[in-house]
């Protein structure tokens, strides 16, 4: 991955996190392999969300497994030229027993290995995914974590936190991804003490641990926000934690969205 990490230029367009049809993908992996080489991208990641050992339509199967790999090849094959195409999964973390760490992942000929939290264990043990729309959020709020936002909060970093300490990841995801529900559901809540100490917790086992930290810029276009928030990136810069900048693309059409614009504001601050 360091070798990979190496290649990449801000003067060239790359994309290290994009999903698929055997996914929550909205078109076939060639045409996001045909868009990524027409716009002279030098890397192109599919990255489709890791089986788990629970339901969830997002998620590939592990029958689905093989095939995805082989396409990947196929597409190198095809569309490769000046882009390299690579083989990765977005894995997610639901415990100790199931995470980037579990040898099945390690089993796999995978380039990248993206660690996120998407799910967090309700008071009684059931994985929920706190993704996704908001309704949905509000609603399992309600009826599935008791109404506590502290609980699920504090669970989503301890999560994270796990996740990052057990290795076996090349770059951790959207790591402040609660904030954007859960500021919608509780105003003012990325702003308290106790969400930034989180927040500087998981800043120091990312510096501890050598993985690298994606800026997730796929909401930029529509709600015009990053994940992290620009306000943590001066400190992911300062202690020399290296940051990918990745449009988490599901569209072929938005596959550098938002990257232009998160660059430009890295610029500023390396200067």
């Amino acid at each position: 991955m360091k070798e990979i990490l190496s290649r990449l230029s801000p003067d060239r367009p790359y994309n290290l996190h994009s999903h698929t049809q055997y996914c929550d993908g909205r078109a076939p992996m060639e045409e996001f392999a045909r868009a990524a080489a027409a716009a002279g991208f030098s890397h192109y990641a599919f990255t489709p969300h890791s089986p788990v050992p629970i339901e969830s339509g997002c998620n590939m199967s592990m029958a689905d497994v093989p095939a995805f790999l082989s396409e990947v090849k196929r597409l190198q094959t095809v569309y490769g030229g000046d882009t390299v195409f690579l083989s990765g999964m977005e894995i997610d973390y639901l415990s100790e027993e199931w995470g980037p760490s579990h040898p099945y992942f390690a089993s796999l000929d995978l380039d990248v290995r993206i660690g996120s939290v998407h799910f967090v264990p309700t008071q009684e043990g059931e994985s929920v995914d706190i993704d996704g729309s908001f309704e949905r959020f509000a609603r399992n709020m309600k009826e599935k974590f008791h109404d506590d936002m502290r609980y699920v909060v504090d669970t989503f970093f301890d999560q994270t936190l796990a996740m990052i300490e057990s290795g076996a990841l090349d770059i951790v995801g959207h790591f402040d991804k609660i904030g954007y529900n859960g500021s919608l559901y509780q105003p003012g809540l990325t702003s308290t003490a106790r969400y930034k100490d989180h927040i500087s917790r998981v800043i120091s086992a990312l510096a501890r641990s050598g993985a690298a930290v994606e800026i997730n810029t796929k909401a930029y276009g529509p709600h015009r926000r990053f994940f992290p928030e620009p306000a943590y990136w001066e400190e992911l810069l300062r202690r020399d934690i290296p940051v990918v900048v990745n449009s988490d693309a599901h569209y072929p059409e938005l596959i550098n969205a938002g990257r232009p614009e998160a660059l430009a504001i890295l610029a500023g601050m390396k200067c």
